[in-house]
C-alpha cells in the first residue's frame, strides 16, 4: 500500500503543474476571459452544479469551499453575498482565486490547507460545498469527517463525489487496461488512470457509511455527460451515473 503522505503530495504536484478546468478555455491564463470561458465549459459539462450548489442562496451565510481550484464556483458565492472562504492543497489555485476575486472587486478569504485537517473551529460554517475534490485525498472518510466538524448544528454540506458503478468508470478501467496491457481492478484504474495519482470512486453503499454520522442525508446519483459520451443515450436507462451528488445536515 502507498503511504498517504505520498500520494497527498502528488496529487497536490499534479493539480499545482495542471490546474483543473484550466484546459477548458483559450483565452490567456488568468484574464477575465479566461475565467469567463471556463465557467460557460463548465455550466455546459456540468449543468446541474449551479443548482446543487445554490449560489444565490447564500447571502449572508459563511460558506466554505473545500477545494477552490481556478475559483470560478468561489466567486459565485462571492457575488451572491456570501461570507465565503476557501480552501485549496495548491498554492497555483489560491492564487488563481484570489487574483479573480480581485478582478471582480469581491471580498472573499482562501489560503492553502488539506482537506484532512481544516484549520477551522467546530460549527464555523452555515455550507460546506465540495464540486469534485474529496476523492482525491487519500482519507476521504476523515475528509467528510471534518465538513461535518466545522458545520454549525443545522448547517449543511453540498458534496460532489465520484461513483464507481457507472459507465465512465467502467470506460475508465477499460482503457486503463488496454494501456498496461494487463487485468486490473476497476479503483486501481481510476486510481491509475484518471485525473491526479490516487482518484478515487466509491459505491451507493460506501457513501451512505460515509455520510452516516449527520442527520440526515440526501444522495442521488447523476448521469453526466461523461456517461453519454461512453453508452450515448443508453445513460438514462441505465440511471447509475459518475457522480454522487450529497446533501447532508
Amino acid at each position: 500500500m502507498e503511504n498517504p503522505s505520498d500520494v497527498k503530495e502528488a496529487v497536490r504536484s499534479h493539480w499545482q503543474e495542471d490546474p483543473c478546468a484550466a484546459q477548458l478555455a483559450s483565452s490567456s491564463f488568468g484574464s477575465q476571459e479566461f475565467y469567463g470561458e471556463v465557467a460557460v465549459a463548465k455550466d455546459h459539462l456540468e449543468p446541474a452544479r449551479t443548482s446543487f450548489a445554490g449560489f444565490a442562496d447564500t447571502s449572508g451565510q459563511d460558506v466554505l469551499e473545500v477545494g477552490v481550484g481556478l475559483g470560478v464556483d468561489f466567486v459565485r458565492f462571492a457575488r451572491a453575498g456570501a461570507l465565503a472562504v476557501g480552501v485549496d492543497l495548491t498554492e497555483a489555485a489560491v492564487e488563481s482565486t484570489r487574483h479573480l476575486l480581485e478582478l471582480e472587486g469581491l471580498p472573499g478569504e482562501v489560503m492553502v490547507a488539506d482537506a484532512e485537517q481544516l484549520p477551522f473551529p467546530d460549527d464555523r460554517f452555515d455550507v460546506v460545498y465540495s464540486w469534485g475534490v474529496l476523492h482525491h485525498t487519500p482519507d476521504t472518510q476523515r475528509a467528510v469527517d471534518e465538513v461535518r466538524r466545522v458545520l454549525k448544528p443545522g448547517g449543511e454540506a453540498r458534496i460532489m463525489l465520484y461513483a464507481l458503478e457507472s459507465p465512465f468508470a467502467v470506460a475508465v478501467w477499460a482503457r486503463q487496461m488496454v494501456r498496461e496491457r494487463r487485468p486490473m481492478s476497476a479503483r486501481a484504474a481510476l486510481a491509475r488512470g484518471l485525473e491526479s495519482p490516487g482518484t478515487q470512486a466509491f459505491t451507493d453503499a460506501e457513501v451512505d457509511r460515509m455520510f452516516s454520522a449527520f442527520e440526515t442525508v440526501e444522495r442521488r446519483r447523476l448521469v453526466t455527460a461523461y456517461d453519454r459520451k461512453v453508452v450515448g443515450p443508453l445513460a438514462g436507462v441505465v440511471g447509475h451515473g459518475w457522480q454522487h451528488l450529497i446533501r447532508a445536515r
